[in-house]
């Protein structure tokens, strides 16, 4: 297992889904009704379902919502929504992958790939920047569960690949862990961890770049313009991408 490298937020930077709670609350209800669809109403027998209501529950999502997601799924009134994914280069040759779900492919489409031409770059074809990433699971804790050594410690019992752990310095980056899986295992990792780190923040499928590219201010400034575009679109769930960008870099651009 690979060790305590600093770790960043590769899907972008932490408080860009603060400023829009209610879109946010929107893009997870949509996840849990998928889920609820695809399998058993009950998180406890399913653990696709289990995740998104955790994800829900640390963005601090009422319960109300979270009931009325899985009840529009098992009532057969939801909306059909499928899957897709997009792939594409930023400014920068920043490779970005798009997940979205969606009723209507045509208009994620359109929309996805207005938010690339209008901010420095390009939509490519299915499999033209994922060749560059690894699908793996992803489990995320805050800082605050406990330090490098306890993690790492608990990542290995639990059958976990890596850990990447930034120890935060404060309220503007309190600091987060990121465990990686084999995917088929995230679930049976995610559940071995839970007994001792307690419940996760966010258990996912990712997409984890092979090489990572540093984002210079001006390559950074339009980049997450982009990023930001995609994620506020009510489609898209997630956007993953290869780049970082320092401290410095971030502080110039406030």
């Amino acid at each position: 297992m690979a060790g305590h490298s600093k770790f960043k937020n590769i899907m972008h930077r932490k408080g860009a889904q603060d400023k829009k709670r209610s879109a946010q609350f929107s893009k997870l209800s949509r996840e849990i009704t998928v889920a609820a669809k695809m399998g058993m109403p009950d998180p406890d027998m399913n653990p696709r379902l289990r995740a998104a209501v955790n994800a829900a529950k640390a963005q601090s999502m009422p319960k109300d919502n979270i009931q009325r997601a899985i009840d529009k799924a098992s009532k057969g009134d939801a909306e059909n929504y499928e899957e897709v994914r997009y792939e594409g280069y930023g400014p920068g040759g920043v490779a970005l992958i798009v997940e979205a779900l969606t009723d209507n492919r045509n208009r994620t489409a359109t929309n996805v790939r207005t938010a690339f031409a209008k901010n420095g770059g390009n939509l490519g074809a299915s499999g033209a920047v994922s060749h560059g990433f690894e699908r793996l699971g992803l489990i995320e804790y805050p800082a605050s569960v406990g330090d490098e050594e306890k993690v790492l410690e608990a990542a290995i019992e639990a059958g976990a690949d890596d850990v990447e752990s930034d120890m935060g310095d404060g309220d503007e980056n309190p600091g987060s862990h990121a465990i990686w899986c084999a995917p088929e295992a995230l679930h049976e990792v995610a559940g071995e961890l839970e007994k001792v780190l307690g419940e996760a923040e966010g258990v996912k499928l990712a997409w984890r770049p092979n090489i990572k590219v540093d984002a210079d201010e001006g390559v950074a400034s339009t980049l997450l313009k982009l990023v930001d575009t995609l994620d506020d679109d009510d489609d898209v769930q997630t956007v993953w991408g290869n780049y970082e960008i320092s401290d410095e870099v971030m502080e110039k651009l406030g």
